[in-house]
């Protein structure tokens, strides 16, 4: 029962993420996007460019980074890759990754170009 209370806590701070986005101008292109490398939670436009969002949440934003390792950025950087591949410009194109922490009442905090940190 835990495991689907988290996964719906999940699911509801992607989209509470996604809609944040969108209010900022950014139009969401995919959600649970999967690659071979791994899977990217949210994908959004940036102009020309692409944005890949890692939603984490948790009670509160100090246990929600705690969950971000570097492996995983490593996969989610992998997965980035092999999307934007596909891409017209391909790697030319623009590209970061955002980490987007949401604390248990709702309150969301973006790390833009989290990978470059």
């Amino acid at each position: 029962m835990t495991g689907q209370v988290s996964y719906h806590a999940g699911l509801a701070a992607e989209t509470q993420v996604a809609a944040d986005y969108e209010r900022r101008g950014h139009a969401i292109r995919g959600r649970r996007w999967r690659g071979r490398g791994g899977e990217i939670d949210l994908i959004a436009r940036d102009g020309d460019g692409v944005i890949f969002v890692e939603v984490k949440k948790a009670r509160d934003f100090a246990r929600a980074v705690e969950r971000l390792t570097q492996r995983q950025l490593r996969r989610i950087y992998n997965a980035a890759s092999e999307y934007i591949g596909q891409m017209p410009l391909g790697l030319n194109t623009p590209a970061r990754i955002d980490v987007a922490l949401v604390n248990a009442t709702g309150q969301i905090r973006i790390i833009e170009n989290a990978y470059g940190q």
